[in-house]
């Protein structure tokens, strides 16, 4: 008779029943006597039990990738020891007969290895000993099975020889199964549930197995089983959902309160006993998900709050401190001025009496009078005992003189002669308390504006009593040289042989029209020439010192108000001192050096209030600029560099700014700035004028108050009523023509200011000199404060460089010395620059909870529907949902990393190229991102776990997730640096999906889906819920781990993968950081 229509069976299921099966009774004949009832049970047990061959080690160590533990797994499946009934049954059923109709190891073998013919499955099993062409008996049909005669020596342990298994052929027993081609049976796992068959007499099938009856055959019943695969070949003997199965016999339903899994043994008690109707096969358990989202959401809001409150409370008692400090000090100004103006009105009146006494006395002519009256006036200086009028002034005169030093002792004075000043002060190393530091800041602060107060000609020549009245810091001296600087892109010049120096204590303004390379002037003097071609000499202090080794005492004012918008005036400002001035300047004097900006930048009104960003409304556009400014100028450069500070600025807010600048120069800063279009009152503010043509041209370069004098020489006078800078500009822009006698055009102004100078015309512009006249050398003026005389300067400090530092070396130190810190300023570690860093990412992300809060909804939605539309499927262990889960978590969690660093580019920069540890900064930036790495998983969990109820733990789901959370979010650190925030975006969402699918696809290269973190993740998803299947699932199991190529015993190498991927993508990602650069 053919042999019946086998369903396929999976490699890995088949091999997988040959472990389990090799060590469950598998064939022993008992031919030693006869036992009867429950004693003999035992005895076949014990005797299946304890058979061991070296065909289970065999097919133990081939099927490692699917089997843990042996003996748990066993256990699983084929410990029957709690409940034999059902061999008691077949026993008395068979009569006795059941050892000789189990399968031995050579049936087992060949029934597990006939679906597969060199690789290739069959749906038939072959033709054997006992069922082939020539001999069928009933045995051979599905369900049914025989026995052996009891003279035959049967070894367990052979698998060459099948046994000859004819006789007595009958149904399979309950609790076995009797495949379709073989004689023997084979007793179910644990889990199934193994009745037997009834004949459905409407199709003729017998249910449950879905076999037919042989044909010509009327004594043949249903037997009982007829195999035992993967659920999907073989799913109407695994134990029913909503039913439990304590033996392979028995099926019970599922009681009130409690639910049952498909393949259950045992009935699961539910967390709500009401939530589990009778035959239930899983629990609702979506209410815990819910309650664990308002447990988290609370505790969320808790701690945003508490850190609300106590920065609320912190800047609160700060600003208290520092009003009452500053209340203080001006009370003090007012006693101090009340006194100033008692003691005039004192020494007034004292004067009066002395005149009158005096032209009293003088009416008497006898000189003996005369010196009696003198020697009269002495004894009573040195008497106590003295008149009434002279008692008067000179009682108040002590009086002022005791209140003085009085005063003079609290640290404050306004006598610019005073020389005890500086030894009554209290220095700020002395200073600890709040209240301390800020009453010494803010006597300070006073004092300044009390001496500015007096020197209201802010001219650098008017202020030299400033500088001897106030304590201001002496910084060390930059000063800048540079001769036929010129910087090329891409083949086009942008700057041409500029030649000049900039002096300390000066401030040097930079004009021009657009287009004539103020900016990449600036960039050069800043040593922030990367991608442009440069040539020329720059000479720091006289010598060829890369302007990089200086960085640490430069400060840069960009020209976009490059600062965090959502932080607070003060905050800005506050972090700049901390991280960049140095590490042994005492708290007191960086506060100090911070309200002294905050109050000479006019941003009293506003230090409390966020700098604001292009969603969030903040200060003002004007205040904006300042903070700007105020960012470089709390660091106390010795050089401070500013692009075009003063646009967008009214001409007050303009005027406070230069003020503020020049008290700088004051301190001996050297100060270099663009400006456009300043009024006649900011003009004359400036010290040197440095006027550029379009194409870089120098057209002048020297003191302010002789360009007019030098235009004038070249017959361009200023008409009346017109602002000198905008009509230079315009004559530059060629809106406006000269119009002189002399017939100068805008052209030729470079050329003048060359031959003026007697500065070497490069070849390729000598061209150009037709028409100019040579011989006079333009109009030279005669002054000690021209720009000649400060070109001269320049030259004569480059020429005699020249003989020992060429152009060759001056880029050898600019290339090789960039290590070098040349500045003599120990800035704060990288340590504490990293706790300085934390302190800034911490505030910056409570104060985007919003932004956090949305990032928690989506996913806690993705979560939700996840949940709902891949529900975990017993047939793949749930490897759809899983599949979508990686893809979901992944594409959030890295959009929401892409804020981490693509939002603070031009900050970062801005940060890097004063000094500030570029490792601090990454490091803070990620280790805040460590809240979201354990939060995330979190929010998704309370959804998709809760309502999936997969059989795997929640806790080795969240181990998984936060390890890919921890994966993805460096991944998305590299997107950030390395693209525009709209690519990184695109690559984001892309990614995760691409990797997916190769790492999904069977037929892709095993090494390739290696190399994908997503096959980690799903691997690790997969396996957490593949060791809660046991018993009859372990040949799905086996069969589900083989095709995904997926092994049971590595999901701490998933984990560990996923934790080295994020390690690896956060060092690349720190290494493009460092590399890649603003272009």
């Amino acid at each position: 008779m053919p042999a019946r229509w086998f369903p396929r069976i999976p490699l890995a299921g088949v091999i997988a029943a040959v472990i389990l099966l090799g060590r469950l009774p598998v064939g022993c004949c008992l031919v030693d006597g006869e036992y009867d009832g429950s004693d003999r049970v035992r005895s076949v047990y014990s005797r299946v039990k304890n058979l061991t061959s070296g065909f289970v080690n065999e097919a133990s160590k081939k099927l490692g990738f699917c089997i843990k533990n042996r003996e748990e797994d066993w256990n699983g499946a084929f410990d029957f020891s709690a409940d034999m009934g059902f061999l008691k049954k077949c026993m008395e059923e068979t009569q006795g007969d059941l050892p000789q109709r189990l399968c031995t190891a050579a049936e087992t073998k060949f029934y597990l290895t006939s679906f597969y013919d060199d690789g290739v499955s069959s749906r038939y099993l072959r033709p054997n000993k006992n069922c082939n062409l020539t001999s069928w008996v009933s045995g051979c049909e599905p369900g049914w099975s025989c026995s052996v005669s009891q003279d035959q020596n049967i070894s367990l342990q052979v698998f060459e020889e099948m046994p000859s298994r004819t006789l007595n052929c009958r149904p399979c027993c309950q609790g076995f199964f009797c495949p379709h081609g073989l004689t023997c049976m084979i007793p179910c796992p644990l889990g199934a549930y193994c009745p037997l068959a009834m004949l459905n007499k409407t199709t003729g099938i017998c249910d449950p197995y879905n076999y037919q009856l042989p044909s010509g055959n009327p004594n043949h019943t249903c037997g009982g089983a007829d195999r035992w695969a993967d659920v999907g070949s073989s799913g109407e003997i695994f134990c029913p959902a909503g039913y439990y199965c304590p033996s392979t016999i028995q099926k019970f339903s599922c009681s009130s309160g409690h639910y049952c899994r498909e393949g259950s043994t045992s009935e699961i008690r539910c967390y709500i006993k009401s939530q589990c109707k009778p035959n239930s096969a899983n629990q609702n358990i979506t209410l815990f998900g819910a309650l664990l989202v308002v447990a988290l959401s609370l505790l969320l809001l808790i701690i945003y709050n508490f850190s609300g409150q106590i920065i609320t409370f912190h800047k609160r008692k700060q600003a208290k401190s520092r009003e009452a400090a500053a209340r203080m000090a001006r009370k003090t100004v007012q006693a101090r001025e009340r006194w100033k103006k008692l003691k005039g009105i004192a020494k007034k009146h004292a004067g009066g009496l002395q005149n009158q006494l005096s032209s009293t006395f003088s009416c008497q002519s006898s000189v003996e009078q005369q010196e009696e009256l003198k020697f009269l006036s002495q004894s009573q200086q040195s008497s106590p005992a003295s008149t009434s009028k002279n008692r008067e002034p000179e009682n108040v005169i002590k009086v002022m003189h005791s209140l003085e030093e009085y005063s003079d002792s609290g640290g404050f004075s306004l006598e610019i002669e005073d020389k005890n000043f500086n030894k009554s002060m209290p220095r700020g190393e002395k200073m600890h308390t709040r209240s301390q530091i800020f009453k010494y800041a803010y006597g300070q602060i006073e004092k300044e504006k009390a001496v500015q107060q007096q020197n209201m000609n802010l001219t650098f020549s008017g202020l030299v009593s400033m500088v001897t009245a106030a304590e201001i810091r002496t910084r060390p001296m930059i000063e800048v040289v540079f001769k036929d600087l010129t910087l090329s892109l891409k083949g086009k010049q942008l700057l041409r042989c500029v030649t000049g120096k900039l002096m300390p204590g000066h401030v040097t303004a930079v004009m021009g029209p657009s287009g004539a390379g103020k900016t990449t002037f600036l960039n050069a003097l800043a040593g922030r020439t990367t991608g442009y071609e440069m040539s020329g000499l720059v000479l720091i202090n006289g010598k060829v010192e890369p302007i990089r080794a200086y960085k640490k005492i430069i400060g840069f004012v960009p020209q976009d108000d490059v600062v965090h918008g959502n932080l607070t005036v003060e905050e800005n400002l506050w972090f700049s001192a901390r991280c960049r001035l140095s590490a042994d300047m005492p708290k007191a004097d960086k506060v100090l050096a911070v309200e002294r900006v905050i109050e000479y930048l006019g941003l009293q009104a506003v230090r409390d209030s966020l700098v604001g960003t292009v969603e969030k409304r903040g200060i003002s556009g004007g205040q904006r600029k300042r903070v700007n400014v105020g960012l470089e100028m709390v660091i106390e450069p010795s050089l401070l560099i500013l692009d075009e500070p003063t646009s967008g600025l009214d001409s007050s807010s303009s005027q406070l700014l230069l003020r503020a600048l020049r008290r700088e120069a004051l301190a001996g800063v050297n100060i270099c700035m663009v400006v456009h279009q300043p009024s006649y009152t900011l003009f004359k503010m400036f010290d040197n004028l440095i006027l550029l043509a379009k194409g870089g041209l120098t057209v002048y370069h020297g003191a302010v108050e002789k360009v007019e004098e030098y235009f004038a020489n070249l017959g361009i006078s200023v008409p009346e009523r017109v602002n000198p800078p905008d009509y230079y500009i315009d004559i530059l822009e060629g809106i406006t023509n000269p119009g002189t006698s002399m017939a100068v055009t805008s052209k030729e102004l470079p050329f003048r200011w060359m031959l003026h100078n007697k500065y070497e015309i490069p070849p390729d512009m000598q061209g150009n000199l037709r028409g100019v006249d040579t011989s006079s050398g333009g109009g030279r003026i005669n002054s000690s404060m021209d720009g000649s005389d400060g070109q001269s300067v320049a030259d004569e400090v480059c020429g005699n460089s020249n003989a020992a530092l060429t152009l060759k070396q001056y880029h050898m130190a600019n290339n090789f010395s960039k290590l070098k810190d040349l500045s003599n300023r120990r800035t704060p570690g990288i340590l504490v620059q990293y706790k300085y860093y934390m302190g800034r990412v911490m505030k910056q992300h409570l104060r985007e909870a919003r932004a956090q809060v949305v990032d928690f909804l989506i996913l806690g939605l993705a979560g939700v529907c996840l949940g709902m539309l891949a529900k975990v499927r017993d047939e793949t262990f749930g490897m759809e949902g899983y599949t979508y889960t990686v893809i979901a978590v992944s594409l959030l969690c890295k959009i929401g990393a892409l804020r981490s660093f693509s939002l603070e580019k031009l900050q970062y920069w801005r940060e890097r190229a004063s000094g500030m540890s570029s490792l601090a900064y990454f490091l803070s930036k990620d280790t805040i991102d460590h809240f979201n790495t354990a939060i995330k998983p979190i929010i998704y969990l309370s959804m998709f776990y809760f309502v999936n109820n997969p059989r795997s733990s929640i806790a080795d789901n969240y181990t998984i997730l936060v390890a890919l959370v921890y994966c993805v979010t460096g991944i998305g650190y590299i997107f950030a640096i390395c693209f525009q925030p709209g690519s990184a975006q695109l690559w984001s969402a892309l990614l995760p999906v691409v990797l997916t699918l190769i790492a999904t696809r069977q037929k892709s290269s095993k090494l390739l889906a290696d190399l994908c973190y997503p096959k980690w993740a799903l691997e690790a998803f997969v396996i957490a819920n593949a060791e809660r299947y046991s018993g009859v699932w372990l040949v799905t199991r086996c069969g589900l781990l083989m095709r995904s190529r997926y092994n049971i015993n590595y999901w701490s190498l998933c984990i560990s993968i996923l934790i080295l991927y994020g390690v690896v993508s956060r060092f690349i990602a720190f290494l493009c950081l460092i590399v890649l650069q603003r272009k």
